[in-house]
């Protein structure tokens, strides 16, 4: 579905690709070729890519979330990660100190119901006495998710929940790895902490350190009861909550949908470890948490349903709510049992788009949202078309759905691209996950489906394998053959996103992904920067064209009129995909256009390459295989070009068409 409307329309592409067959190859041209590329500008041959095309599909996969865009630092901040029973695993708490000095252990006596864990400490040793506490005293510490990035100057946001029958001196400190560096400290001295009793610390950092932990320290005997440590930087998003750095990663694709929050996620090995929202919202300290039992770590929750559909709100992005259809990897609610979780589900929709004196649209408000979030696509389950339950446990999602929301759309996740669906849906779900040849070669998935009933979304697509490496340029073209192909066919296919998006270095669980990072540092891998060259495809003019070569299986191209956000000018894009080994020469004509109406300055040249298939970035090199852009001074109707190798390419040229000439 179309969001605002933009002022632009454009017109309409169509690749023909001459040969008879496809048998794409990253090394099908084995010597230079000459190629000729026909761009028809004309207003008649003109189609409207949706205002959906391209956007992004977040899971709580590689640490995405916990440890990544969710800027909490602390992990286990609850110390639910060992399970409801005790004793239990605190990891990744540890004591500092001499053992002999401090007995840790958990206890059940929070005060949140949904998260009865505490952490007890009772200090054996005291500043006076026969047994006396080391100056700097005994405690506990947090390394957070492989280091917490204090930067100096910065101000961090300190909350914990507090207990103990006598007076309480705790002092609360960043450190360096080893503790033996203070970044910044401050001092709880409380008399009455004799009920649970929230403290709140802001330390400003005098220091920096990417590896940095958190400790609570004490140089009095007692027992101190600990729950719900939270620590987070005070300049995240908007005060949202969002890693700044990864926020802006995202920002800077400007996407118009994202999907959330997965992926297998949303389903779990088991039910009782799949993505459940309610548990997700409210305040954070009475979240439970869950275990992320597909890719094996803890989450605290903090990223919830709630912070999705913030995110999408701050992203500028149409929210895609991927919920349970009371399927798991393993196990699985039988229809006539499911009413239920659909109830669960509308509750959602109500969360999200209710009335604030709604049930749940009064949690939302609660929360400092009193006005809906523009939620009107939901996926009803996540890769489970031919489980055993789906067809009738969607249905029974779709009609409650539909008769609550009638405008909101559903996906199915059942593939009608060559088969017509024998349910209702709006849309369809479909991926592509496959080696280098077969992505390029899913370009043409889409040409001979039918142009009625639902449209695709190509919710997740990626390069796997032995072709895909940490993220290489091969991957990268590959997919921008995809994406060409998915431009190319979209009246037929509404949206696409790359999957997955971001990945901590230190729990890769998937390859490639789009983005990577650890405590302090980010890079874009070679398909990050490739779906930089769509980002103004949303909403803009397809126009036919026809590509036309001895060999063209490793040829693949678009072209596209697009106004400019930050100067309002209009440009035609020509996109073209080199997916060979071998230097083609190609003639590009632009009809119907004319040529006083291409201005050869300020028109541009922009290629992403790299001297092997096989390079990827690095923290080293974060910017090894990255778009380069050059003035394309032959700017015109008609230009002889040449692509190198293995280079993905787009020709935006200047144009001083008019928005009633472009539409």
């Amino acid at each position: 579905m179309s969001s605002s409307p933009q002022p632009c329309g454009v017109l309409l592409f169509f690749l023909v690709v001459l040969c008879a067959s496809f048998n794409s190859s990253a090394t099908g041209i084995e010597a230079n070729q000459s190629a000729w590329l026909s761009v028809d500008a004309a207003q008649a041959s003109a189609r409207k890519i949706p205002e959906t095309m391209f956007g992004i599909s977040f899971e709580e996969i590689n640490h995405a979330g916990a440890g990544g865009l969710w800027a909490e630092l602390v992990s286990n901040r609850g110390f639910e990660a060992g399970g409801e029973s005790i004793p239990s695993n605190i990891y990744p708490w540890s004591i500092l100190g001499d053992e002999s000095l401090l007995i840790v252990s958990t206890d059940r006596s929070s005060c949140f119901e949904r998260n009865k864990v505490a952490l007890r400490m009772e200090v054996l040793c005291d500043n006076e006495g026969p047994i006396i506490c080391p100056a700097e005293g005994v405690g506990i510490y947090n390394p957070g998710y492989w280091g917490m990035n204090i930067e100096q100057q910065k101000t961090y946001r300190v909350l914990m929940y507090v207990r103990s029958s006598e007076s309480v001196n705790i002092t609360v400190s960043f450190t360096g790895s080893n503790g033996a560096r203070t970044l910044a400290t401050s001092n709880i001295v409380s008399s009455d902490v004799s009920n649970w009793t929230m403290i709140e610390v802001l330390l400003e950092a005098a220091g920096s350190d990417p590896n940095s932990r958190l400790q609570l320290m004490t140089t009095r005997k007692g027992v101190i009861w600990f729950d719900q440590v939270s620590a987070m930087p005070l300049d995240t998003f908007k005060g949202h909550g969002f890693r700044q750095d990864l926020f802006q990663m995202l920002a800077d694709l400007r996407p118009r949908f994202i999907r959330f929050p997965g992926g297998s996620y949303v389903e779990g090995e088991w039910l009782r470890n799949s993505f459940q929202w309610k548990v997700t919202v409210g305040p954070w300290e009475e979240r439970p948490g869950h275990f992320n039992d597909v890719w094996q770590y803890w989450t605290d929750d903090g990223l919830g349903l709630f912070e999705f559909l913030q995110l999408a709100e701050d992203l500028g992005s149409l929210p895609i709510w991927v919920f349970n259809t009371g399927i798991s990897l393993n196990d699985q609610i039988d229809t006539t049992r499911i009413l239920p979780f659909v109830q669960e589900i509308l509750d959602g929709i109500e969360f999200a788009r209710g009335d604030p004196n709604s049930t749940w649209g009064y949690v939302r408000a609660a929360m400092g949202h009193p006005e809906p979030f523009n939620l009107r696509h939901v996926a009803i389950g996540n890769q489970d078309c031919g489980k055993t339950n789906y067809h009738g446990n969607y249905l029974k999602f779709y009609s409650a759905i539909k008769n609550a929301y009638p405008d909101i759309n559903v996906i199915s996740n059942c593939d009608a691209s060559s088969t017509p669906l024998d349910h209702p849906a709006d849309f369809y779900d479909f991926h592509v996950y496959g080696d280098a040849n077969y992505v390029f070669a899913s370009a043409r998935n889409f040409d001979r489906t039918a142009r009625l009933g639902p449209k695709a979304f190509v919710s997740e697509y990626a390069v796997t394998g032995k072709d895909a490496g940490n993220g290489n340029l091969l991957a990268a073209l590959a997919q921008a053959g995809l994406l060409v192909g998915l431009e190319r066919n979209s009246d037929a296919v509404e949206m696409a996103s790359n999957a997955p998006l971001f990945v901590n270095v230190n729990d890769r669980r998937f390859n490639p992904d789009a983005i990577v990072f650890d405590s302090s540092k980010v890079y874009g891998t070679p398909s990050y920067w490739m779906q930089t060259f769509f980002k103004e495809s949303n909403g803009a003019m397809l126009l036919n064209s026809t590509l036309g070569a001895k060999t063209s299986a490793s040829l693949a191209a678009s072209a596209i009129l697009w106004k400019s956000s930050d100067d309002g000018r209009q440009y035609l894009r020509i996109k073209v995909v080199n997916f060979g080994s071998s230097t083609v020469n190609l003639k590009i004509t632009i009809d119907n256009l004319d040529s006083n109406l291409i201005q050869a300055i300020g028109s541009t040249q922009t290629v992403l390459k790299s001297s092997s298939l096989m390079d990827e970035n690095s923290f080293k090199e974060p910017h090894k295989v990255i778009p380069v852009q050059s003035p394309l001074k032959a700017a015109g109707k008609s230009m002889a070009v040449l692509l190198y190798p293995h280079t993905f390419t787009s020709f935006d040229l200047l144009t001083l068409l008019t928005m009633s000439q472009a539409i």
